[in-house]
């Protein structure tokens, strides 16, 4: 009967050396598969993951925003920074700094996400509180934004109540005065 623990013998090594073959495509198709799932992540999806997480964001024009994210939703940002809240255009944001790992996919946003950056700037609009609008350039214009258009918004600026109109384009960030 030794030939035949011999031969059961054999074909486990040839199992045990299957299954490690097995296990060792798997691994590398799993990490193939992440590598090409993870370029349908975008950074809208990682921040929203990153709601009530305090995060310091690069604003382009503005320079480092530290402070709360309230809300993501489309091409924008809402973060409490102390006595300021911040609508922040996502396109100015080049870095962010304490983001979750994690990240929501468009589908599971709420329908509320899907309200872009003129839907912000109305509600600021609405309330009638005085403003600062920084742009990417670097400039800002303190004022009351007046009404938002589909892609400008109408500031009122100065003592002398000038009337700027702001192309979405070029702004930046949004920043309540305290």
């Amino acid at each position: 009967m030794g030939w035949e623990d011999d031969l059961f013998a054999l074909f486990d090594d040839l199992e045990d050396q299957a299954s490690a073959l097995h296990a060792a495509e798997r691994t590398a198709d799993i990490a193939d598969r992440s590598r090409a799932e993870y370029q349908q992540v975008s950074l809208a999806s990682r921040l929203m993951a990153s709601v009530g997480t305090t995060v310091t964001l690069g604003v382009t024009g503005v320079g480092p925003v530290t402070g709360v994210i309230e809300r993501v939703a489309e091409g924008w940002l809402l973060v409490s920074s102390g006595d300021h809240d911040w609508v922040i255009d996502l396109g100015a944001v080049g870095i962010v700094e304490g983001a979750s790992v994690r990240s929501v996919p468009d589908v599971a946003w709420s329908p509320l996400a899907r309200l872009g950056l003129g839907s912000a700037l109305r509600r600021i609009a609405e309330a009638g509180e005085a403003c600062v609008l920084h742009l990417r350039d670097g400039s800002r214009h303190d004022g009351v934004l007046r009404r938002v258009g589909g892609d400008f918004c109408e500031l009122v600026e100065g003592e002398e109540r000038r009337t700027l109109l702001v192309a979405f384009d070029v702004l930046a960030a949004a920043q309540s005065r305290a």
